[in-house]
């Protein structure tokens, strides 16, 4: 079997706990002569074995230096309550498909405690290891872990695109969002439009940036940016007072308020005002028309994201970074401006 990259061994359990790789076998083999092992020196090796989620049992260690076709899934927001179940099950069916054809079991990590509202893939009794690598998914995901993850060689890729981490680069499989929004914005140029507005965060995730990043691209730096926050009727408003008559909108549901918004203002939707909605829902939302847009190829993402790491298991060279195209959708919701 060919060997896993960036697996722990008790050698490098020795030199994260400073003692000697004797020392680390005696612990955790628990042997008569670990007793003249000082307190303070034996729980320093198992601090390390519990932050590294270092694999002691026995089998673990036969395969220390090999593959054991695990593959791990770790969700930075759950994916098991109905509010998030719709926008995840096409990453993960992509992801079982993938690792279905590579032969690989998937071990999702459920165990991660919640801190401060976030989870953390880093805890005192994590079990990375025991997955020869992890595909991590999360609208946002911590710096500091994945420098982590980076700094210690472990193997993984994310599903979204992702910025450098401090040591090196993140291997991801994300969506084009820049080239998707501009490609809209483009479209919407072409049917008269000229007062353009972009609604939402537009920072914090990659995604929320490389949306924003796409409309500037070719609306201009001057073109209005409402954040969140407003309810939708103010946010109307101040549209309206601006003159704008296509607004491009990051998340689903918040197009879906915009749109009944307008029209209780008597508003015809898209002729006084298009609305575009740049992606698929991440919240639970019934849209009443199908809005302009584009999709976001979800689960060719996930089933990218396990064809990419299995190939870093098995050290296939080759490109550890792509983005895939967004389809555009037609939908009802954009039409030539009435003024």
């Amino acid at each position: 079997m060919p060997e896993a990259p960036g697996r722990l061994t008790q050698r490098d359990i020795a030199r994260l706990a400073g003692v000697s790789q004797t020392t680390v076998s005696l612990v955790l083999n628990d042997r008569p002569d670990a007793a003249r092992i000082a307190p303070e020196t034996r729980e320093r090796v198992l601090r390390v074995i519990r932050e590294t989620g270092y694999a002691a049992d026995p089998m673990a260690r036969r395969l220390t230096k090999q593959l054991n076709q695990i593959l791990g899934v770790f969700t930075y927001e759950p994916v098991f309550p109905s509010t998030s179940a719709d926008f995840y099950h096409p990453f993960l069916r992509g992801i079982e498909e993938s690792a279905e054809r590579s032969g690989c079991d998937l071990l999702l990590f459920t165990s991660a405690p919640v801190t401060a509202g976030r989870r953390r893939i880093f805890h005192e009794n994590n079990r990375l290891r025991v997955a020869d690598g992890c595909v991590l998914l999360g609208r946002e995901i911590p710096h500091g872990e994945l420098s982590r993850l980076v700094a210690e060689g472990y193997p993984f890729v994310c599903v979204g695109r992702r910025d450098d981490a401090d040591g090196g680069p993140v291997p991801y499989i994300g969506a084009d969002y820049v080239s998707a929004t501009a490609r809209l914005v483009e479209r919407v140029r072409a049917l008269g439009h000229r007062r353009l507005a972009f609604a939402g965060p537009g920072a914090g995730a990659e995604s929320s940036a490389d949306r924003l990043t796409g409309f500037r691209r070719v609306a201009g730096a001057d073109a209005p940016h409402l954040a969140p926050g407003p309810p939708a009727a103010e946010q109307l408003e101040l549209l309206l007072d601006a003159g704008v008559t296509a607004v491009f909108v990051e998340f689903l549901h918040d197009a879906v308020e915009l749109y009944a918004a307008a029209l209780a203002r008597g508003l015809d939707v898209p002729r006084d005002l298009s609305v575009l909605a740049l992606g698929d829902p991440t919240a639970p939302v019934d849209p009443p028309v199908d809005f302009t847009g584009f999709r976001i190829p979800r689960t060719e993402m996930g089933r990218h994201a396990v064809d990419l790491l299995t190939g870093m298991l098995h050290g296939r060279a080759g490109p550890t970074r792509r983005l895939l195209d967004c389809r555009l959708v037609e939908g009802a919701t954009l039409a030539a401006p009435a003024r």
